[in-house]
């Protein structure tokens, strides 16, 4: 399959395809055309995409193409040149376009919605939403360093002392937890809150305090947080508009794709706040979280509060944006094509593939059939307890101890055999070997959960030393030392290789790359 990948309108620095996710396609067995200069505001410039195996191509060829990849909504004009059949991807916003849907139904064209998107495990690689929002929620940080004239981090200096930064952030998405990672990393003193309580241990593990909401919601069905009565609408606000008066810096994340920003901070809560702090207001696009944010500005209260309402915070890191974008884009095409042949596959029994099909060849297929994301089980009502029966527990009791007994002396004698047998010279190795299953026992049955896996790394020492001693017997006369030595390297090699593989893929999940 042709696929073309056009220039973005002015103001809009992304590109849709990067010299890597051109290289992935290619395997893919897509031919890629770019328009010159598609990737110039993103650094990308036209050599690095002939080399990856792009052709440069001028416009009108980009849009003849069987399929065109764009950051944003295509134009009419541009529908205009595409022929029927051809499949535009892109954030089509299907939601809130009804115009758009009626285009690309008069074209006979098929629309794939990158933000549409399920939120279901399987689809998190080509979330576009979450992968714009993680650079959102860091560059929220930048922007409210930049207006807040002071450092973050507290400082004790020979001049004097002034306490750190308090940093309020309302919403544990991934935009929130990216912006609580960042303000942490800066010596920041953060709290965070989100309307779901499951949340709260990964704000701690960002390294931010979790302020609770007097009454928390659950996670809906679709992955987005209930909507609140009036009366927990109102404690919530009340909390938001108290915790902000104590912040120097509060970022706000509420956002549902589709729908207007629910309102987190009035007028009054503004106004409570101290000169010199700042507002982020990430949802600015969508309306807005706080009242006075006007979308695309940056505004001073006559109180001194400043409110950032930028509305392409993502597209502020333009090179890695594009990387993200371009992945999302490259992981959802090696799911629609899975001979690798560039022949693609729609299957519409695809949760994922039919939720981000809007219109199919002229037809309309917007909206989706729900998707269940999040279910909590169901109680179960736990049985009521019989009435103990003293002389059935006294048999039980009886059971084990007669089992517990009987494998005692099978142990005690098949111990006292081996002993028998074995030459006196050996026989005192037993007592080290009882004694180290005894110590071993007692180590690993004290050692956390959580610690098993490093465990599991560090008996490579032990399997080492079996590993040396049963090479050393592997060529005994007796067969059955012999044999024994032989699956004695087996399993101790299966121990020491598996050991560095866990130990690899554990330091992989520390490394940055």
């Amino acid at each position: 399959m042709r696929i073309g990948v056009p220039c973005e309108p002015p103001g809009q620095p992304l590109v849709a395809a990067t010299p890597h996710t051109v290289e992935r396609l290619a395997r893919l067995g897509h031919e890629v055309l770019i328009e010159p200069g598609a990737g110039s505001q993103s650094s990308y410039p036209d050599a690095d995409y002939e080399a990856a195996g792009a052709t440069l191509a001028p416009a009108a060829q980009i849009w003849d193409c069987d399929m065109v990849l764009g950051t944003g909504a295509p134009t009419t004009d541009q529908l205009d040149l595409m022929h029927s059949g051809a499949i535009v991807v892109g954030r089509l916003d299907p939601a809130r376009s009804p115009e758009l849907l009626e285009a690309l139904t008069s074209r006979g064209l098929t629309g794939l919605a990158m933000d549409a998107v399920p939120r279901i495990s399987r689809a998190q690689a080509m979330d576009v939403l979450s992968s714009q929002a993680n650079l959102a929620g860091y560059r929220a940080v930048v922007e409210a360093a930049s207006h807040f004239g002071r450092l973050f981090s507290g400082q004790v200096t020979a001049a004097g002392k002034f306490p750190p930064a308090a940093v309020y952030v309302i919403g544990a998405g991934v935009a929130g937890l990216s912006a609580i990672g960042t303000a942490s990393s800066l010596g920041a003193v953060v709290r965070g809150t989100d309307v779901r309580p499951e949340v709260a241990d990964q704000v701690r593990s960002m390294g931010a305090q979790f302020v609770a909401l007097p009454s928390a919601q659950e996670e809906s069905s679709d992955g987005y947080a209930k909507e609140m009565s009036t009366d927990q609408e109102a404690a919530a606000r009340a909390l938001y508009a108290e915790q902000a008066a104590a912040s120097d810096i509060v970022i706000t994340t509420a956002s549902i794709p589709g729908r207007r920003a629910p309102l987190l901070l009035d007028r009054q809560a503004i106004e409570a706040m101290r000169p010199g702090s700042v507002i982020v207001d990430l949802a600015a696009a969508n309306g807005g979280n706080a009242e006075l944010t006007e979308p695309g500005k940056v505004i001073t209260t006559p109180g001194g509060v400043t409110i950032v309402g930028h509305t392409d915070l993502a597209r502020r890191l333009p090179a890695q944006a594009s990387q993200l974008y371009g992945q999302n884009i490259v992981n959802l095409l090696t799911l629609a094509t899975p001979g690798k042949d560039g022949d693609l596959v729609l299957d519409m029994e695809d949760p994922i593939l039919r939720a981000i099909t809007v219109t199919r060849q002229g037809e309309l297929m917007w909206p989706p059939p729900p998707i269940t994301v999040s279910a909590a089980p169901a109680p179960q009502q736990a049985p009521e307890p019989a009435e103990p029966d003293p002389q059935a527990e006294a048999a039980a009791q009886a059971r084990t101890r007669r089992r517990q007994l009987t494998g005692l002396a099978a142990a005690t004698a098949l111990a006292a055999a081996l002993v028998l047998v074995t030459p006196a010279a050996a026989a005192t190795h037993y007592i080290v070997l009882t004694l180290a299953i005894i110590l071993g026992f007692h180590v690993i049955s004290n050692v956390t959960p959580a610690l098993h896996t490093p465990l599991m790394s560090v008996t490579n020492a032990i399997s080492g030393i079996i590993l040396v001693g049963a090479i050393s017997q592997v060529g005994n006369a007796d067969p059955l030392i012999s044999g024994i030595s032989l699956v004695a390297i087996v399993l101790a090699s299966i121990n020491v290789f598996g050991g560095f593989a866990v130990t690899h893929r554990m330091l992989a999940m520390f490394r940055k790359d």
